[in-house]
């Protein structure tokens, strides 16, 4: 198999205005730096920032201008994501572009950040696409990573790359930087997680291979990413061993069906027990939720 390159890039994303052009003079900056990059990657709703009042349909004007610019660099293209409507919803979806500027597939993130990312719909399925001589990627988005069972479901679905446009802003990007790591050992596969500036995020973006080991990782300004991956890499991590030793995803295949959790018949009862997605309030306000939770799993007995 031969080299790929892929760029990442993470820029300042405005909530007020479209982010449209800078995106496109980004790519054109890019490819006359580094015309041997392949594929590009944008950070999560990149595209006109992070407010569902942008919401549009597709196929919209944002994709028929990334498609143009796929044409034109003759690269795969995936845009960050942007806020779709669709049959009076909203989902915060990513395309994937291929060098003749077609939509190859879309992918709508299955974890919205509730109870933050409100009036969001979740996505039910999973998308994988194939560059042909290159091997299978795949795409997850922000908070996807938080459940290993995303990454690894792409993983069992032969991607060899995971693609993660984020758009984090918050005190736990640390944590999100160890989860990258994690996860690329975990599945053995390489990892783009593209963060955002301003609007966008605060930066950091991280690019791991697949024996966790950090490839790149940028600061909070302005960057370009340009990293050049080997698919054979994945290949011998999956079968002698992360640096030769652990072989999880053996290991895992070896065990499937063994996690009853994810039965339907499953007994949840403490899962249950830890009150309802909604953001934290203070102590005392907690404690009253946690009682009335509570109180509708056994009602109270009546004072006398």
């Amino acid at each position: 198999m031969k080299p790929f390159a892929i760029a990442g890039v993470q820029m300042k994303v405005s909530a007020t205005h479209s982010n449209l052009e800078a995106m496109k003079l980004k790519i054109d900056i890019l490819m006359n730096i580094y015309p041997w990059v392949e594929m590009v990657v944008f950070s999560e709703l990149c595209g006109y920032g992070p407010l569902t009042y942008t919401a549009q349909e597709f196929p919209g004007i944002f994709e028929k201008e990334m498609q143009k610019m796929a044409i034109k660099h003759k690269i795969w293209l995936l845009p960050g994501s942007v806020f779709e409507k669709r049959e009076g919803k909203i989902y915060n979806t990513a395309s994937v572009i291929n060098p003749k500027g077609e939509i190859v597939t879309r992918y709508s993130k299955m974890f919205p950040f509730y109870p933050y990312e409100v009036g969001v719909t979740a996505g039910h399925e999973f998308c994988v696409f194939d560059v042909p001589d290159v091997g299978r990627f795949g795409v997850s988005i922000c908070y996807d990573m938080w459940f290993p069972e995303t990454s690894r479901t792409l993983t069992c679905m032969g991607a060899e790359v995971i693609l993660h446009p984020t758009l984090t802003g918050t005190i736990d990007r640390d944590i999100e930087l160890s989860i990258a790591r994690a996860t690329a050992a975990q599945n053995q596969c390489y990892i783009f997680d593209i963060n955002g500036l301003d609007a966008g995020g605060s930066g950091r973006s991280i690019v791991c291979g697949p024996d966790g080991r950090v490839l790149y990782q940028a600061q909070n300004i302005e960057e370009m990413i340009p990293i050049e991956i080997n698919m054979e890499r994945v290949d011998r991590s999956r079968k002698l061993g992360v640096l030769r030793l652990g072989q999880p995803l053996k290991s895992f295949r070896d065990h499937l069906g063994d996690f009853k959790i994810y039965q339907p018949d499953a007994n949840h009862e403490y899962l249950e027990s830890l009150g309802p997605l909604i953001k934290p309030k203070r102590v005392d306000e907690l404690a009253k939720l946690q009682r009335e939770a509570e109180d509708k799993i056994q009602p109270s007995l009546p004072i006398k």
